[in-house]
């Protein structure tokens, strides 16, 4: 039995008649007799008997057509809602994003992509990169935007920023005035980071032991612009990515540029190599690279089988 036999079964129930069925359904009047026979056949019953020129159903038909029309019904439906998936009607993403990126990139990405696809609902989780990492692998989100680099063995990625790490200090400053800072020279510096949850919290830590020293943590956030507060108020130093700097009041702190060893941070949306995507999420990642602009790492960046 297959969802044919009952579509063609309740169209000639429907209209008593073998050859209005057929034509209703266009095809030929001996091709949907053979269905129906081939049908009795298998359910071992009559399903309709003849009064002259007219059909009407057993007793054996009136019970198949209840439980059929419910199935013909059903399956329309599931075709319809299908097809609405298919072409972005409607659907569901779950998209993980740290706080800092999701307020300084996305806003304008997901009004666009409501105007387009107004029946797709996005659920934002906002977390540190390295909890929106983990989400991802576990499934609890489908997408999330992290800083790279990322194990490439279990993760589909596009990137679309390359920047670099920026200090901030206070007006007043040692260093305030000069033209660019060495890592090498904050070890003496106290420091206001990123909450643990955050990487640039540990890409900063292990840059500093790099340059020689432990950097000297006194305040962590999970907020930067708490973090640039802090640094106004006098109450440390702190490293941020230049799209952030762009945007902060500089009537309180300085900006200076970091060097040898410069700090990159790289911005990339992934997502599981093994694990199916809606529509609805393809139709995203597309959308989203159109609109960020795809950028690609150089070798050393990409791929990191210790993460």
């Amino acid at each position: 039995m297959d969802i044919r036999q009952l579509q063609y079964f309740v169209q000639v129930a429907r209209l008593n008649s073998f050859s209005n069925a057929a034509k209703s359904l266009y095809i030929s009047q001996p091709t949907i007799s053979k269905m129906i026979r081939n049908l009795e056949v298998e359910l071992g019953a009559d399903l309709f008997y003849r009064e002259g020129k007219s059909i009407r159903l057993t007793d054996a038909g009136q019970i198949l057509l209840t439980k059929a029309q419910n199935i013909v019904e059903s399956f329309g439906s599931l075709s319809s809602e299908l097809d609405s998936l298919r072409n972005l009607k409607q659907g569901h993403i779950r998209i993980g994003l740290p706080p800092m990126v999701g307020a300084s990139f996305f806003p304008a990405v997901i009004g666009q992509f409501h105007k387009r696809y107004p029946e797709v609902t996005i659920r934002l989780h906002e977390d540190g990169a390295k909890k929106v990492e983990n989400d991802v692998e576990t499934g609890l989100i489908d997408i999330g935007v992290v800083v790279l680099p990322v194990n490439m063995a279990k993760f589909h990625c596009f990137t679309f920023i390359e920047e670099k790490l920026e200090l901030l200090v206070p007006i007043g400053h040692r260093l305030a005035g000069v033209s660019n800072v060495r890592l090498g020279e904050l070890a003496e510096e106290e420091f206001v980071l990123f909450r643990e949850d955050f990487a640039l919290h540990d890409r900063i830590i292990t840059a500093c032991v790099k340059a020689g020293f432990q950097p000297n943590v006194v305040y962590e956030s999970s907020q930067w612009d708490l973090i640039s507060r802090m640094v106004a108020a006098g109450l440390g130093i702190a490293l941020l990515p230049e799209t952030i700097c762009r945007d902060m009041d500089r009537s309180r702190i300085e900006i200076i540029p970091l060097t040898k060893p410069a700090i990159p941070w790289q911005l990339g949306m992934i997502w599981r190599r093994d694990r199916y995507l809606s529509f609805a999420a393809r139709e995203w990642i597309s959308f989203a690279k159109g609109l960020l602009g795809e950028q690609f790492l150089p070798s050393d960046y990409i791929d990191i089988s210790d993460t």
